[in-house]
């Protein structure tokens, strides 16, 4: 390893690692991208072994209004006068070596995405990483009472073959980049695979999300095959969901907004996911409206 932005404080005994990485910033909806991330980190007994220095890769002071400039700056807390904290942004690699798994948590960089997506790769070279993941999150439009779906971008065709197994649905974009689609287009030059997971969550729901969370963590543990008990985030999902619920009954126009998604979201799963079966209700004159 020949970076100078990289501390490694400890050599886990990996023997195939997948990496999966979480980023603060554009994908991050409902905390998903991060929530999950420090969700595995627990679960698994990941310890922490390596870092990416911050330095060089954000921007602190940005020109305009408070409300934009106070995005970009670091936290600080103080209290009677004193200074308690001071925080500027974390990128943190986890290991879980049972489960022969590196974990990455950070913050979208600013600046020199070419410098820090070789951090990452060269830390993935030096354990032998030839898969890694990205795990997201963005609004649109899904009800609160559904699952979030969940959007894939991959670097190959082959994998993509791979995970229309996992009931995936398969990215449309054209716009802005994150560093996320930088990684997938360059992996390759690394002899490394990427596949980026994006969830779609509800936009009407701001702030922390447990239900998208155990969601998206429950569908991450089996498309990577990891064993993690996952009671806990389904008890706070449900309780959230409910929570939810009982505030949505309370202003009629959101709440018949949200049916009208729940139909639209339900007809299209019927449409995409179970056309065999609605083609023979059809045929057997079972009407569907």
């Amino acid at each position: 390893m020949t970076s100078d932005k990289m501390n490694i404080t400890k050599k886990p005994n990996l023997r195939n690692p997948r990496l999966l990485l979480g980023f603060s910033g554009w994908m991050d909806g409902g905390n998903v991208s991060t929530a999950t991330i420090k969700c595995l980190v627990e679960n698994l007994g990941a310890e922490k072994f390596a870092e990416i220095k911050p330095e060089g890769f954000y921007i602190y002071n940005f020109p305009g209004m408070m409300e934009v400039t106070a995005l970009f700056r670091p936290h600080t807390e103080i209290k009677d006068g004193l200074i308690k904290s001071f925080d500027v942004p974390k990128n943190h690699f986890f290991y879980a070596e049972e489960q022969d798994l590196i974990l990455f948590l950070g913050k979208e960089p600013n600046l020199r995405w070419q410098e820090f997506a070789e951090c990452i790769f060269l830390l993935a070279k030096e354990f032998g990483v030839k898969m890694i993941y990205f795990i997201g999150s963005v609004s649109g439009l899904v009800p609160h009472t559904r699952e979030p779906r969940l959007f894939c971008s991959a670097s190959d065709a082959q994998i993509r073959e791979t995970l229309k197994h996992y009931g995936v649905n398969f990215t449309n974009y054209e716009g802005p980049a994150s560093i996320i689609t930088y990684l997938t287009s360059t992996c390759g030059n690394w002899d490394m695979s990427m596949v980026s997971l994006v969830a779609t969550i509800p936009a009407y729901v701001q702030g922390n999300n447990p239900k998208c969370v155990e969601a998206v963590a429950r569908r991450l543990a089996g498309i990577l095959g990891l064993q993690m008990e996952l009671d806990d985030l389904k008890t706070g999902s449900d309780e959230f969901e409910k929570r939810l619920s009982e505030a949505v009954q309370e202003q009629p126009e959101l709440a018949d907004n949200i049916r009208k998604l729940e139909e639209d979201y339900d007809n299209e799963i019927f449409d995409s996911e179970m056309g065999d079966l609605k083609k023979w209700l059809q045929q057997q004159g079972i009407r569907l409206d």
